[in-house]
């Protein structure tokens, strides 16, 4: 792939234009994570036992943390990337200067990344105050670096969608056939064990489940040895993603 150091270029410019909507898009990245945390964390977490010896609201904090930013990261690289390429044609603009098609999307791949660390960022401070830290400081850098891994895996995947998209109306089946489910199977809320069988092997398929048990272990500072088989997957799944979105996503772009 044709990856240079242009792709900064295309990161900075979508820092330039991010400016005019932060305060907006702060809120947006805030509300439906803390609806979460305020309903099930604290309102359902009062009727629930302890998990792992701590209260409820310790197991759900890391996966509400993940699951924002796979939320963040998504949305950025389909509906913002599809107005980008369809409506402002903004990558023909790009393409035209030294920037590769490769420059552009990976650009646009790392800068939902970095949107998804804003939003797992600003959770992790609406934690603090609701009493939950991360159980070291190096827990804290981690979790961030977990972040930023996480987003460029749902960016890329979103990217994929993107490059098959004829129209808004597409996402759909993407948003309410994938991401829905896997938010809610993926043990961001209560834990597999209870689940039938077949859906805990279901689960095993969904990134987002990797994600969350990766969170979980790292904010915790505890770290089962099954930890290294999510850290495989997860690896694999977002290398795997990130070349087959580029590539789809240059096809598109070139068609």
């Amino acid at each position: 792939m044709n990856i240079s150091y242009r792709v900064g270029h295309v990161f900075i410019r979508n820092l330039i234009s991010y400016k005019r909507y932060v305060l907006t898009t702060f809120i947006a990245s805030l509300v439906q994570p803390l609806f979460y945390l305020v309903t099930f964390g604290i309102g359902m977490g009062a009727y629930m036992g302890a998990f792992g010896g701590k209260g409820y609201l310790h197991f759900l904090v890391p996966g509400v943390i993940i699951s924002s930013v796979m939320m963040s990261a998504t949305f950025e690289c389909l509906f913002g990337t599809f107005v980008k390429m369809v409506h402002e044609k903004l990558y023909d603009s790009l393409v035209a200067t030294p920037v590769s098609a490769e420059d552009a999307i990976t650009g646009d791949i790392l800068w939902a990344a970095f949107r998804g660390l804003i939003s797992g960022g600003l959770m992790m401070a609406v934690a603090g105050v609701m009493g939950i830290f991360p159980a070291s400081l190096w827990s804290f850098l981690l979790v961030l670096v977990v972040v930023l891994l996480v987003g460029v895996l749902f960016a890329s995947l979103a990217m994929i969608v993107t490059s098959y998209a004829p129209n808004f109306d597409f996402f759909n089946y993407y948003t309410e056939l994938v991401i829905t489910p896997m938010l809610f199977f993926s043990g961001v809320f209560f834990p597999l064990d209870n689940f039938p069988a077949w859906m805990k092997t279901l689960a095993q398929f969904f990134p987002l489940t990797h994600a969350v048990k990766i969170s979980r272990a790292v904010y915790s500072g505890v770290y089962p040895t099954s930890i290294l088989f999510n850290i495989a997957v997860g690896a694999a799944l977002g290398t795997v993603a990130f070349v087959f979105g580029v590539k789809r996503m240059k096809k598109r772009l070139i068609k």
